[in-house]
């Protein structure tokens, strides 16, 4: 049983907010992962202009929740 509060997905949760979409990979979700890190990192990469900061701060979180609340059963 690995789901939601298990210690995969602490580890995961863990990972993704080291690395944004880092979790999803490690739960094997490796499309959420790329989306994830692309977005995240763009975001980041045009921090200068404030907006995208907040939005990839957000979308940072977004992929800790994700990756913390996973249920491989759904």
């Amino acid at each position: 049983m690995t789901g939601q509060g298990s210690g995969g997905n602490v580890l995961a949760a863990i990972c993704s907010f080291l690395i944004p979409g880092l979790g999803q990979l490690v739960q094997g979700r490796a499309l959420s992962a790329l989306l994830f890190f692309v977005v995240v990192s763009t975001n980041y990469f045009f921090a200068a202009l404030i907006i995208p900061a907040v939005v990839g701060g957000i979308i940072h979180l977004w992929s800790i929740l994700d990756a913390a609340k996973f249920n491989k059963d759904d």
